[in-house]
């Protein structure tokens, strides 16, 4: 399938699809089907898989920020259908759009570049900006409210669970002595005074923390659970599941729900025998995580951290 040239307020400008060709290597054998892009963002890697795949192929792409939809210009492909909406309910979402079985799914996690780029959105600890951190309008609440109204043990919990800070409790208690904390810039140099002066110098201080928020504002590893169980369950028998992720809290959660897939018995370890009747569900593609090439980490420094799974929904045996 081919497709002309991005417009300026295209994916380029919008964000760069992080491991576009390793990704396209695992869609590209399907056959002709419907692949959900579940964080369809700027639609990147749809762009990408548009120009790989078989003649014939259409697309679902979700995403849960209204403005990332504004900025693709596949929004009004005839291949192309967009639902706005949280990737956790992608059962939901693809049953009321009458949409059948897809061939494959992708999950790109994390935050976009565009949402890093744009200071009012909050995301960033460069940007001067609110403490918003919010991926999309069904968000309860903002990092704000985190920041400013919870009390320092679930401050610290939060920051040590979801950012695996080793000093999530001096980061806690800088946090409640500095209130009210109004900007991301001031956040994040509250943080910063925070830890120890060695720990500044590997990498920014107070990246742990932001991802912690983040995290914790967007549900996002609950999110990660529900819409990978989601994606196995409505995958076509043969079909494809990918996802790239960027931190090990995401990875642990893709490479242990593809291992329990690729496990077949379900039955707790001390039953004597198998009694589920349960057989492989899938096919592990990626025995380990497919990592950036350096050439690609030089073009786009934030491809760093990514990590790409991928496993294959096997066909079930009757019984």
């Amino acid at each position: 399938m081919t497709q002309g040239p991005s417009t300026d307020r295209g994916e380029r400008s919008y964000h760069e699809p992080v491991l576009a060709s390793e990704v396209a290597e695992v869609f590209k054998p399907l056959p002709v089907g419907v692949v959900v892009d579940a964080t369809f963002g700027g639609g990147g890697h749809t762009r990408r898989l548009m120009d790989e795949m078989r003649e014939g192929t259409r697309f679902i792409g979700i995403d849960r920020d209204p403005d990332a939809l504004a900025h693709s210009d596949l929004a009004g492909h005839p291949d192309v259908t967009v639902l706005q909406g949280n990737f956790a309910d992608l059962g939901r979402l693809l049953d009321e759009a009458g949409v059948p079985a897809p061939v494959g799914v992708l999950f790109d996690l994390g935050v976009s570049s565009h949402q890093l780029d744009e200071a009012g959105r909050g995301f960033s600890y460069h940007r001067e900006g609110p403490i918003d951190m919010r991926m999309g309008p069904d968000a309860e609440l903002s990092a704000a409210e985190i920041v400013n109204r919870w009390d320092r043990g679930e401050l610290a919990a939060v920051i040590r669970r979801y950012g695996e800070e080793r000093y999530a409790n001096r980061i806690a208690d800088a946090i409640v002595a500095n209130r009210p904390i109004e900007t991301t810039t001031q956040l994040a140099e509250v943080v910063a005074q925070a830890v120890p002066a060695a720990a500044r110098r590997k990498g920014h201080p107070a990246r742990r923390t932001f991802q912690a928020l983040r995290i914790a504002v967007n549900q996002e590893l609950e999110a990660l659970r529900s819409g990978l169980d989601q994606a196995i369950e409505v995958l076509a028998p043969g079909g494809r599941c990918a996802v790239i992720s960027y931190h090990s809290l995401e990875d642990r959660i893709v490479k242990r729900r593809f291992a329990l897939g690729a496990g077949g018995c379900v039955c707790p370890p001390d039953l004597p025998v198998c009694v589920c009747g349960e057989a492989a569900e899938l096919r592990i593609l990626t025995r380990r995580p497919i990592e950036p090439s350096p050439e690609e980490i030089e073009r786009n420094p934030r491809a760093r951290s990514a990590r790409l799974r991928a496993a294959e929904k096997l066909e079930r045996r009757a019984s």
